[in-house]
């Protein structure tokens, strides 16, 4: 029998051969085995797990349920290889994080937003445009802010209306196809770039007025003072509506698009989840229940599956 260390080498190398990053995972199991060593253990114990999780006492609850997971999943495979080891249950250190509950942009504030972006100065420059397209691309296009500022202009492929994000938030790439409407604006803005900025010293799709890629600090700052113009946040506000529920939008609009036409909404998520780039399906699954609209949508299909009539 390999020891547990070498074991612990052989489990990350294939999961990272599987396209999974593991950077985190990667270091507890590291550390969970040298823990093992100096117990001089020579299997895995879910008593051994629950001391080395909670081992940080200053930490969260949320940290030690992480490593305690880190150790299950690996315990669930090295359980084939060693029968003595013990996977510890699920629910031992419960957690569940709380997720921010998404802000979902109405029409017309999406259309201040691409309005008051027309205003940033300077007039003569390129950021109005760049402000315009980025937003306007965020809001159509379901992207992480991330993948459309890391966009080059070998990613867009415009005669075809189809993105390719690459190497994403799980070393994954994928095609994103654009609304006629969209690849216009995304057109028009090249345009002008190219117009403004002859020698360009960044690949990227997007630029700053001296050719050079989006800072997100800057664009994050950018779109503060935005919202701030037009009333999403107020003038002190630390807090408000984010970059991200851009994305969040495009998520549930989607799915109250598919409800309304009546779409198997069991074979289409893959789909939308695809399109996102989301890891597991599960979290496509979340936007199920975070508005109230798309919840009464899917609690009336299944009243209707079920039979379920409401007398007058």
């Amino acid at each position: 029998m390999k020891p547990l260390s070498q074991a612990v080498e052989d489990y990350i190398s294939l999961r990272r051969s599987l396209g999974f990053k593991l950077r985190d995972m990667a270091d507890d199991l590291r550390n969970f085995a040298v823990f093992l060593e100096r117990k001089a253990a020579p299997y895995v114990t879910t008593e051994l797990a629950m001391e080395w999780a909670m081992q940080p006492t200053h930490h969260q609850p949320g940290s030690w349920a992480k490593r305690l997971g880190s150790v299950r999943v690996f315990a669930r495979h090295w359980s084939a290889t060693d029968p003595r080891t013990e996977i510890p249950p699920a629910g031992l250190l419960p957690f569940r994080p709380k997720r921010a509950r998404p802000y979902l942009y109405s029409e017309e504030e999406i259309q201040k937003l691409l309005a008051a972006a027309l205003k940033l100065s300077p007039g003569q420059g390129l950021r109005h445009w760049t402000y315009h397209c980025l937003l306007g691309l965020l809001a159509v296009g379901g992207l992480r802010i991330s993948e459309a500022l890391k966009l080059e202009r070998k990613d867009v492929d415009l005669p075809e209306g189809i993105l390719t994000i690459r190497q994403t938030k799980f070393g994954k790439t994928r095609l994103v196809p654009l609304h006629s409407s969209a690849r216009d604006v995304m057109a028009d803005y090249a345009r002008r770039r190219d117009e403004l900025l002859r020698s360009a010293s960044s690949p990227c799709f997007f630029l700053n007025d001296h050719g050079r890629r989006l800072d997100i600090s800057a664009v994050h700052r950018t779109f503060y003072d935005l919202s701030r113009q037009i009333g999403l946040r107020g003038p002190t506000d630390s807090k408000g509506p984010r970059l991200h529920d851009f994305r969040h939008r495009f998520a549930v609009r989607t799915l109250v698009q598919w409800y309304r036409s009546n779409e198997d909404i069991e074979r289409r998520l893959p789909v939308l989840s695809t399109f996102l780039g989301h890891g597991h399906v599960a979290d496509t699954y979340w936007y199920l229940s975070i508005e109230p609209e798309l919840m009464g949508l899917a609690t009336r299909r299944l009243e209707l599956r079920w039979g379920i009539t409401h007398e007058e």
